[in-house]
C-alpha cells in the first residue's frame, strides 16, 4: 500500500512538473513574440542578381526560361552604385515599418555578405565588390529597426545541393551521403555566419519543401540559433518549425487559426526588381489589406525589389511615403492593437486596444455619411477620428425596454472628417468589449 501511494505521489509531482515547465514555455514564447505582435508592418527587401536584368529570382533559370550560365553573368551589373543603406533604413521608418527582412541569399546561392563559405558572394563575386548586408543592418539598429534575415535552405547553385532545375537533380542524398554532409556543412557555416555576425532578431527561411527535417537537420539547426539567442523567431518555413505563420499573396478571408501570422505582399506583381511589371497596387489598396489583415490580428511584410544599383523604383518610393503618413496619423489604431471584433457587428476592418476597452473602426469611403456598429452591448463614453480630434454624435436604435438586444448604434460621419485614404474612429467603451451574440428578441408580451 506504502509503495502504491509513493508511486502515485511520484506520478502527481512528475505531472505537476510537466505542466508547469509546458506553461513556461508558453509564457517565454509570448514574451518573445511581444515585439512582432505589436509591430504590425514590416519591409520585404528582394535584392540580388535578379535585379540587374529584371528576371524572376532563381526561378528564372530553375523553370528553364533562361540558362543558368546567362542568369550568372548578371553579377558584372550587380555594381551597388546608387545603394544607401542610411537611406533605405529611414524610407523604412518612414513607411511606419517596425522591422525589414532582407534577402541575404535566394535559391540561386549569392550571399549579400562576406562569407566565407564559398565565393558566390557580393564581394568576391560581383561588380560591386563589397559587403553589402552589413551596413544595412547597422542602419536598420540605428533606427531602432528589428532585423530580419531572409534564407534559402536550397542553394542551386552550389555543387553539392542535390537539386539544379526543375528537370535536373545532381544526386539522392541515399546514393552520395557524403556529398549531402559537404553541403550541410556548407549551409549550417553561412547560418552561424548569419547568427554571429548580425544576431537577428528574426529568420524567415524559405525553400523547405526540397527536403524534409531530418535531411536539413531542423532541430539541430534551431538549436544553433536558440544558442545564439533565444529570443529569435523563426518563420514557418522550417518544415512547420517556426514561430508564426507566412501566408504569401493573397490576404486570408477568414482568420487564420495560427495566432501569430504575416501576410507577405508584393506592391506590384514580382519580389524583385522588373523593369516591365508596372501593374502597381495603389497606396489605397495596400492601406485596406492592412487594415484588413490586423484587424485579423497579423502582421503585414510588404515587399519592395531594389534595382541592381541599389537604386528603388519611384513608384515604390511613393508607396511607401503614403503608407507612412497614413500610419504615422493612426498609429494608436496600429502598433500594439490587437484583433477586432466579427464583421457581423461592422462591416469593415477593427482592431482593439490591448485592454479591449477602445475600439478602432477602418472606414472606407464616406460611408454614406454614417457609421454601423451591430450588437454593442457595452455604453459607448466617446467616439472620435484618429489623428485629428474631432468627437462625433452617435444614435442607439432598436433597443426596447423588455429585451437584453443592445440595439444597432449609427455614428454621424462628417465629409469634413475624412481621411484621403481610409478613415478611422475610436470608440471609446465603458469596460472592455461586450458583444450580443445570439438571435434576435421575438416579443412574447407587450
Amino acid at each position: 500500500m506504502k509503495r502504491l501511494i509513493t508511486t502515485l505521489l511520484i506520478m502527481t509531482i512528475t505531472t505537476n512538473f510537466a505542466q508547469e515547465q509546458a506553461q513556461d514555455t508558453v509564457l517565454q514564447n509570448e514574451q518573445k513574440m511581444q515585439w512582432f505582435k505589436d509591430a504590425k508592418l514590416g519591409i520585404f527587401i528582394h535584392w540580388g542578381l535578379y535585379s540587374v536584368n529584371g528576371i524572376d529570382e532563381s526561378w528564372s533559370f530553375y523553370n528553364g526560361y533562361i540558362s543558368h550560365e546567362n542568369y550568372l553573368k548578371q553579377t558584372k551589373g550587380f555594381t551597388a552604385k546608387k545603394y544607401d543603406p542610411q537611406a533605405w533604413a529611414d524610407l523604412i521608418k518612414r513607411s511606419g515599418a517596425k522591422y525589414s527582412v532582407i534577402t541575404a541569399k535566394h535559391h540561386e546561392g549569392f550571399a549579400l555578405w562576406d562569407t566565407k563559405f564559398g565565393d558566390f558572394n557580393a564581394v568576391k563575386g560581383s561588380a560591386a565588390k563589397k559587403d553589402v548586408l552589413t551596413p544595412f543592418v547597422s542602419e536598420l539598429r540605428k533606427n531602432n529597426l528589428k532585423v530580419g534575415i531572409y534564407y534559402s535552405l536550397p542553394d542551386w547553385s552550389y555543387h553539392d545541393y542535390t537539386h539544379f532545375t526543375r528537370d535536373s537533380i545532381r544526386y539522392k542524398i541515399s546514393d552520395e551521403p557524403k556529398r549531402w554532409n559537404k553541403f550541410l556543412n556548407y549551409y549550417q557555416g553561412q547560418l552561424k555566419e548569419l547568427s554571429d555576425n548580425y544576431n537577428p532578431d528574426l529568420y524567415w527561411f524559405d525553400g523547405d519543401w526540397e527536403h524534409n527535417s531530418q535531411e536539413w537537420e531542423v532541430p539541430k539547426v534551431r538549436q544553433m540559433l536558440f544558442d545564439n539567442n533565444p529570443n529569435t523567431i523563426l518563420n514557418s518555413r522550417l518544415r512547420e518549425q517556426g514561430d508564426y505563420a507566412t501566408p504569401e499573396q493573397g490576404m486570408p478571408i477568414t482568420r487564420p487559426k495560427n495566432k501569430f501570422w504575416e501576410l507577405c505582399l508584393t506592391m506590384n506583381d514580382s519580389w524583385g526588381f522588373q523593369k516591365n511589371d508596372h501593374n502597381y497596387k495603389t497606396t489605397d489598396q495596400i492601406i485596406g489589406i492592412f487594415a484588413d489583415v490586423i484587424g485579423n490580428g497579423g502582421n503585414m511584410l510588404l515587399d519592395i525589389g531594389p534595382k541592381g544599383d541599389g537604386s528603388i523604383p519611384e513608384e515604390q518610393v511613393a508607396i511607401l511615403e503614403g503608407l507612412g503618413r497614413w500610419t504615422n496619423k493612426h498609429k494608436e489604431a496600429i502598433y500594439g492593437t490587437r484583433s477586432g471584433i466579427p464583421k457581423e457587428h461592422f462591416y469593415g476592418p477593427t482592431t482593439l486596444s490591448k485592454d479591449g476597452n477602445i475600439l478602432y473602426l477602418f472606414v472606407k469611403g464616406d460611408s454614406n455619411g454614417e457609421v454601423v456598429i451591430r450588437g454593442l452591448k457595452n455604453r459607448i463614453n466617446r467616439i472620435y477620428v484618429v489623428g485629428e480630434g474631432t468627437k462625433l454624435s452617435h444614435q442607439v436604435i432598436g433597443k426596447v425596454y423588455w429585451s437584453h438586444y443592445p440595439g444597432i448604434n449609427y455614428i454621424k460621419l462628417p465629409e469634413h472628417v475624412l481621411d484621403e485614404n481610409l478613415t478611422v474612429l475610436a470608440v471609446m467603451l465603458d469596460g472592455k468589449v461586450d458583444l450580443y451574440r445570439e438571435d434576435g428578441a421575438v416579443i412574447e408580451s407587450n
